[in-house]
């Protein structure tokens, strides 16, 4: 009974953790493309011209994609790369309660997440009965 209990704990925080991340990464692609698109004359020029900006959240989905193999491997890296958005978006300013520290919180979240999916994963497989 335990190990069904830790086989569904491990598959509720995996879906969470891909299928959230994966909305947030597209939904923060985009707005990193389309809001500053307009300073360079709007269209497809200036989301071409935008496109640096956009650049860590593909790197997201980068890590996602690791994780979506690797779990543990993954869920590490993206509480690092939560954890960097964390000092690089807010420390700089005095602003420490905006929007861009409470979506490093909830890519910490998920990158914990990811971990625990993992963890869970693998102490079911040592309570097996053989």
């Amino acid at each position: 009974m335990k190990r069904k209990t830790e086989l569904k704990l491990a598959n509720l925080f995996r879906h969470l953790a891909r299928y959230i991340l994966l909305g947030l990464g597209i939904i923060t692609i985009l707005f990193a493309l389309l809001s500053g698109a307009d300073d360079y004359g709007g269209g497809i020029n200036g989301i071409l011209k935008n496109l640096p900006n956009a650049l860590p959240w593909f790197l997201l989905l980068v890590v996602l994609y690791i994780a979506w193999n690797w779990e543990v491997l993954g869920g590490i890296i993206i509480i690092i790369f939560g954890l960097s958005v964390l000092y690089v978006f807010n420390f700089p300013t005095t602003n420490f309660l905006s929007t861009a520290s409470i979506l490093a919180f909830l890519i910490i979240i998920i990158g914990v997440f990811f971990v625990l999916s993992w963890y869970f994963e693998r102490e079911s497989d040592h309570d097996k009965v053989f």
